[in-house]
């Protein structure tokens, strides 16, 4: 069953009582964070949790990593030369004027993407909240929707119905794998990436074969098939090459990781926030 993952926990946490299915495959590491907080992961340690950096795993083996993905700005190359702008290089070139009404990024109510952009604006400010949601009702006036998942408004943006966004590594390549005339660009003040997480839910029906799915998950036998069928996450096992395409696009970018306990302990305290002073 696939969900953004803000979706996918809400709907694990309302069935806790009697979980529906065996574990959470993908979304971001705050999302797992939080799930913690909620009692709806079991604790399971894969062959590979040993040899994983410390950030790619919970050190109780509530979750593991299986994979890195940083957030990216993308803009349609058409829109930049019709307003005779270069792709993005900082946060505040997103307030242009030019922008006003041309941006989609994801809702934090229901994708994990727009979690991760809102603790990545975060950091770029100190954690300071006051200056971060100051920033972020800025923006809010260049931003045409909020969409409900994570990659939603790629595709706009490549067709140019809107003339940029925020979005993970992964669907921004996907887009101009896809054909689309895309230009991915990285703020100077840096971005947040966060791990890409798996894990197994408390009381699963299935726990076995759940747990051989996270070895197999978790394992370079899987996360090598993911430059080979084009898909970009930089992988977390560190066996596992990078891509050299996708190495390139990252060379030279200030990448900060999300930090996943600042970030769980504070999600729901924080979207709210969003809710309440960006989005009304």
């Amino acid at each position: 069953v696939r969900f953004s993952s803000g979706e996918a926990l809400a709907r694990i946490i309302a069935e806790k009582a009697n979980p529906q299915v065996d574990l959470l495959f993908g979304g971001p590491v705050e999302t797992f964070s939080a799930g913690i907080a909620e009692g709806v992961f079991e604790p399971y340690k894969p062959p590979a949790f040993a040899v994983l950096e410390p950030r790619f795993k919970d050190p109780n083996g509530y979750w593991v990593g299986i994979a890195d993905d940083p957030l990216v700005f993308m803009t349609n190359k058409k829109f930049l030369a019709e307003n005779k702008l270069a792709p993005p290089a900082s946060w505040n070139d997103l307030l242009h004027p030019a922008y006003k009404g041309m941006l989609q990024m994801a809702d934090a109510r229901t994708s994990g993407t727009a979690v991760t952009r809102i603790f990545s604006i975060l950091e770029v400010f100190g954690r300071d909240e006051a200056k971060a949601f100051d920033y972020m009702k800025k923006l809010r006036a260049n931003v045409q929707v909020y969409t409900k998942s994570g990659g939603g408004g790629t595709i706009p943006v490549g067709l140019g119905q809107a003339g940029g966004g925020i979005f993970f590594i992964v669907d921004a390549l996907k887009t101009q794998q896809e054909g689309y005339d895309v230009a991915i660009s990285f703020p100077k003040e840096g971005i947040g990436t966060a791990t890409e997480a798996i894990a197994l839910i408390k009381g699963a029906k299935n726990p076995e074969t759940a747990k051989k799915m996270i070895d197999w998950a978790s394992s370079p036998a899987m996360q090598n098939l993911l430059a080979k069928h084009k898909i970009n996450f930089p992988p977390a096992h560190p066996e596992v090459q990078i891509e050299p395409g996708l190495a390139a696009v990252m060379k030279g970018a200030k990448i900060f990781p999300i930090d996943s306990k600042f970030a769980g302990d504070n999600r729901k305290r924080v979207v709210d926030l969003w809710i309440q002073q960006v989005l009304q």
